[in-house]
């Protein structure tokens, strides 16, 4: 890579960490490759980009941003892994490949401009996701409706059974 393809991925890299509200740093030192694929697939499908870039394009495309924070951390091979969504998904995709590939480690992570370590990681990845909370919310505000509607029916319905035994028992006069 010449200086001038340097530069332009530094640009790149900063708008990109500039945009990215949730930022995990990982080391995969002794990762295979298929290994390293799956890593990747699975962060691509939680919605969210894997990267794996040298430490000195790192340090100069994070000033400025966010990434900042944990320049310290950047020894070694690194991957990090951004979305600009749902930090849920993306920690609970690395979470379950760290419990399965125990090689992968979590270094430090960003959230919402909040820095995280291992233990927030693993809080965060045991909350349910966005569309999970959603679905819930949505359930409880349903349900209120639904036992208002069923209060609203039973008085009918309750008339109507009335009036059904009544006719049976004959208690009205033709």
């Amino acid at each position: 890579m010449d200086r001038s393809d340097k530069e332009k991925e530094i640009k790149h890299l900063h708008e990109e960490f500039n945009s990215a509200k949730n930022l995990f740093l990982t080391g995969f030192e002794g990762l295979t490759v298929n290994e390293d694929l799956e890593l990747r697939r699975s962060i691509r499908a939680s919605g969210s980009k894997y990267r794996v870039i040298r430490n000195r394009l790192t340090k100069r495309a994070a000033q400025g941003t966010p990434v900042e924070a944990f320049e310290q951390e950047l020894k070694g091979a690194n991957g990090l892994a951004y979305n600009d969504q749902d930090a849920v998904a993306l920690a609970k995709a690395i979470s379950t490949y760290a419990k399965d590939h125990p090689r992968l480690v979590f270094k430090v992570g960003i959230v919402e401009g909040r820095v995280i370590e291992l233990e927030d990681l693993n809080h965060l990845a045991s909350l349910p996701t966005k569309e999970e909370l959603i679905s819930k919310i949505m359930f409880l505000l349903n349900a209120g409706a639904q036992r208002v509607a069923s209060v609203v029916q039973a008085v009918p319905r309750g008339l109507a059974v009335v009036l059904d035994q009544a006719s049976k028992e004959k208690k009205f006069s033709e």
